[in-house]
C-alpha cells in the first residue's frame, strides 16, 4: 500500500480538523448533550468514516476498503467497551453531568495519541520482526480468556495503581471546580477530583490501546489504515456515549462477545505468522473475519435484548480484564 507524505498530511489535517470543530462546536460550553445532538453526531462521525473508507476501496483497491471496514469495525465494537468504562469513572467520581463531554473530549484525544505511538511501535516491530504477530496473537488470547471469565464484572477506577498514588502524594480538594485541573486556596495549589478523572481515564485509554492495537494489526498490517481505523472510531465516542449511555446497561453480554472477538482476531495473527513461515498453512481472509465480526456483534446484541426483556433486573457490565487482587494472591 503506497501512502505519500501528501496524503499523510491531508489525512491528519482531517483528524485535526474534526477535533477541531468538536471544540469549537459541540464541546465549547461545558453542557448536557441530548439525545437528539447526540444522534446527528454520531451519524456525522460514522458517514465521515464510511465516506474515508469508500474513498479507500476507490484509491487502494478493494482490498484495502475491505481492510479498512474490518478494522474500523473492530475499533468501533471496542468503543463501545470503552464507553462503560467511561461511565464508570464518571459516576464513581461523580462528575458533574454538564462537564461529561468535555472530559470524554480530552480523554479521546489522549487515546489518539496514545494509539498513534503504539501503532508506529507495532508498525515497525511487524516490518522487522515477523514474530511480532504471534506476540500480538498472543496477548489478545490471553486478554480474551481473561475477559470471557469476567465479563459480567466491573473494573474499580479506585483500585488504579496510579491513582491512589496521586491521591497519597497530591494536596487535594474534595469538591470540582468546572474543568479546571488545579485550584489555589489561600495562596496554596491544590489539585481538582477533575486532574483524577483525567488520569483515571488517561492510564485506561493507555491499557485499550495495549488491546485494541494488536486487534485492528490483526485484520490489516497496514499503519495507514490502523491508524485511520482507529482515529474516526475514536472521534465518535463523544457522541456515542450520549447516544447510548441509557442502553449501555441493556448490552449485557456485549463484552461476553468482545472476549470472543479478542480471541478470534488473536488466533488469525498467529495463523498469519504460520502461514509466513510454512506456506500450506491457511490464511484467514479479511472478508471471513469481517463476517465473524459482525456474527459475533450481531449475536451478542440480539442475546442482550432477549435477556433483558426476560429479565429487566438484568444489567450490562464492563468487564475485567485481569483478575482481581484477591485472586493474584
Amino acid at each position: 500500500m503506497n501512502v505519500t507524505m501528501t496524503i499523510w498530511a491531508i489525512t491528519i489535517g482531517l483528524i485535526l480538523l474534526l477535533v477541531a470543530v468538536d471544540l469549537l462546536t459541540a464541546s465549547r460550553k461545558p453542557r448536557e448533550i441530548k439525545f437528539r445532538e447526540a444522534t446527528v453526531w454520531t451519524l456525522f462521525y460514522v458517514a465521515i468514516a464510511i465516506g474515508f473508507g469508500l474513498w479507500v476501496l476507490n484509491y487502494f483497491g478493494p482490498k484495502y476498503g475491505t481492510e479498512f471496514f474490518a478494522a474500523y469495525l473492530v475499533e468501533y465494537s471496542l468503543s463501545i467497551d470503552n464507553l462503560f468504562i467511561f461511565v464508570i469513572i464518571l459516576t464513581q467520581f461523580a462528575v458533574p453531568r454538564k462537564d461529561h463531554q468535555r472530559v470524554l473530549l480530552i480523554g479521546i484525544v489522549l487515546a489518539l495519541i496514545f494509539r498513534a505511538v503504539f501503532i508506529a511501535i507495532g508498525a515497525v516491530a511487524l516490518a522487522n520482526f515477523t514474530f511480532t504477530f504471534v506476540i500480538f496473537g498472543a496477548i489478545l488470547i490471553w486478554t480474551g480468556i481473561g475477559l470471557f471469565k469476567h465479563w459480567d464484572e466491573d473494573p474499580d477506577p479506585s483500585e488504579n495503581a496510579l491513582v491512589r498514588t496521586i491521591r497519597k502524594r497530591i494536596a487535594m480538594v474534595d469538591e470540582f471546580h468546572g474543568s479546571k485541573l488545579f485550584v489555589k486556596i489561600d495562596g496554596k495549589k491544590f489539585a481538582t477530583p477533575m486532574f483524577l478523572v483525567i488520569i483515571a481515564i488517561g492510564s485506561t485509554d493507555l491499557l485499550f490501546a495495549l488491546d485494541s492495537i494488536p486487534a485492528t494489526f490483526g485484520v490489516t498490517s497496514e499503519p495507514f489504515l490502523v491508524f485511520t481505523a482507529n482515529a474516526f472510531a475514536l472521534l465518535g465516542l463523544r457522541a456515542l456515549y450520549f447516544l447510548l449511555k441509557g442502553l449501555l446497561d441493556k448490552l449485557i453480554y456485549l463484552s461476553l462477545g468482545l472476549s470472543f472477538i479478542l480471541m478470534f482476531i488473536g488466533c488469525k495473527l498467529i495463523l498469519t505468522y504460520l502461514h509466513e513461515v510454512f506456506t500450506e498453512v491457511p490464511k484467514i481472509p479479511t472478508p471471513v473475519s469481517l463476517g465473524v465480526i459482525a456474527t459475533i456483534l450481531i449475536i451478542s446484541t440480539v442475546a442482550s435484548v432477549i435477556k433483558s426483556k426476560k429479565d429487566p433486573s438484568a444489567i450490562a457490565h464492563a468487564g475485567r480484564m485481569s483478575v482481581d487482587d484477591k485472586e493474584e494472591s
